[in-house]
């Protein structure tokens, strides 16, 4: 038996802004690391990361593609999967609070656990999708039912 919560109405609303804020991190980040592409290469490579014109690619089409998927809820789900991956592979890397100098320990502590919170808000698209206010939605492909 399926109930109803008073924030139900709310669902799709909240999923698109959700969405948007989500793409708010992501799709400038890839579009300045596609305009800059030989300095986000070089900051890649000054972190050991092996191939990094390879991963600085891929750096954009996740940011700016996955981005952009989940900010119009195309393939929604599986674009927030994506990013949701991604960020939990560069963030030991680029955010290794742990290895910082005293004095940027705490910054990068900070962005490690936030971007903890962003993979979290990630799976929470990938698992109940991106609302019906969406081009999934609108193909009928929006959301996992969900049971109270």
């Amino acid at each position: 038996m399926k109930t109803h919560h008073p924030l139900d109405a709310l669902r799709d609303p909240a999923a698109l802004l959700g969405r948007i804020l989500i793409a708010y991190l992501f799709v400038p980040a890839g579009w300045g690391k596609l305009t800059g592409f030989a300095g986000t290469a070089g900051y890649i490579a000054s972190m050991n990361v092996p191939m990094p014109q390879v991963a600085a690619a891929i750096a954009v089409a996740a940011e700016l593609g996955l981005g952009l998927a989940v900010l119009l809820g195309i393939q929604a789900r599986w674009a927030a999967l994506g990013l949701a991956i991604f960020t939990a592979v560069i963030t030991p890397i680029f955010h290794a609070f742990w290895n910082a100098p005293e004095a940027q320990h705490m910054m990068q502590m900070l962005n490690f656990t936030k971007n903890l919170a962003i993979i979290g808000g990630l799976l929470a698209f990938a698992a109940f999708g991106p609302g019906r206010l969406s081009f999934d939605g609108i193909r009928g492909r929006a959301s996992h039912e969900v049971l109270a």
